[in-house]
């Protein structure tokens, strides 16, 4: 994490290191696997897991911007946003990142960018709508905590596993990989592995890189309420967003559901245990139960 006034929470730190080592672990099985069965061809892996992680990690955030359709901002094109970030880097000691605004009529924010230099914060026209100031500075606050915490980049490094996994998996189901290993006898069994145990890897990567979203999510809006010193702020913009969505039509939300890592609300929440267990996001209940508990400790209504 870069010098900011943002707080830390130990207790979402140690959890989301805790579930880094875990993915990293996976990672490391799976690359063992590779080269236990392919290893005369570890230079192709090596070429091809070192060219799909450039690629991601440089150009995801990218693509998803444009995805969103983020559009950069002048101070005299989107004053009032412009002067909401400026106050919030004050607060923060940090440098302002790009401003854009999404012209799209859900309420939401999201951040991009792998450091402080390549940042850029996003606001739909939505949002800007429907919201007050001191919700629009508590919901800018988080989606600057995760450019303090470089959540874009750990989250990008996080999810490469399970896209390489998928990938992994996906070339030997449609290649018949799998049906010609079993056609070549006990030796071809050995490559079985490697469908196998990427579909494992993607399956276990894919629950504790959500898992580690939620954490994140969790930590900015916590860090966010601190650092602007209104929790009920954020609680209320939270409140009135996750509200909203239902006004919304399905088909809009649809197109939007593929970036909800991004955003500061999903474009759907997740109902019942499982759907939770899949969920980026914590919980309106969640969020707003941890937004509380900071009101009375901070002593605010």
């Amino acid at each position: 994490m870069t010098r900011t006034r943002y707080t830390q929470d130990r207790g979402l730190t140690t959890r989301m290191v805790t579930t880094m080592f875990l993915i990293g672990l996976l990672y490391v099985v799976l690359v063992g696997v590779l080269l236990a069965v392919l290893g005369k061809f570890w230079p192709i892996i090596l070429i091809l897991v070192v060219g799909m992680f450039v690629a991601q990690f440089w150009f995801s955030d990218k693509i998803a911007a444009f995805g969103m359709g983020a559009r950069e901002v002048t101070p005299e094109q989107a004053p009032e946003l412009h002067g909401a970030v400026d106050r919030i880097c004050a607060l923060a000691d940090m440098p302002k990142p790009k401003v854009a605004i999404s012209n799209s009529d859900i309420p939401n924010a999201f951040a991009t960018g792998r450091s402080e230099r390549s940042a850029l914060v996003c606001a739909t026209t939505g949002l800007l709508r429907r919201l007050e100031p001191e919700e629009l500075e508590g919901v800018l606050a988080h989606e600057m905590s995760h450019v303090a915490h470089r959540d874009v980049a750990v989250m990008t490094i996080a999810s490469f596993l399970g896209v390489l996994a998928g990938l992994l998996t996906r070339i030997a189901l449609y290649s018949g990989l799998s049906r010609s290993a079993r056609d070549s006898g006990p030796a071809g069994l050995v490559i079985l592995l490697i469908p196998l145990v990427s579909a494992v890897v993607y399956a276990i990567g894919f629950l504790l890189t959500r898992l580690l979203s939620r954490y994140r999510e969790l930590s900015a809006d916590r860090t966010a309420a601190l650092l602007t010193g209104r929790p009920s702020a954020l609680a209320s913009a939270l409140t009135k967003v996750d509200g909203q969505m239902a006004r919304i039509p399905t088909e809009d939300l649809r197109k939007a559901e593929p970036y909800n890592a991004f955003y500061f609300v999903p474009a759907f929440a997740s109902k019942g245990s499982f759907g939770r267990l899949l969920a980026s996001h914590p919980t309106l209940e969640q969020r707003l139960e941890q937004l509380a508990r900071m009101s009375a400790d901070l002593g605010r209504p």
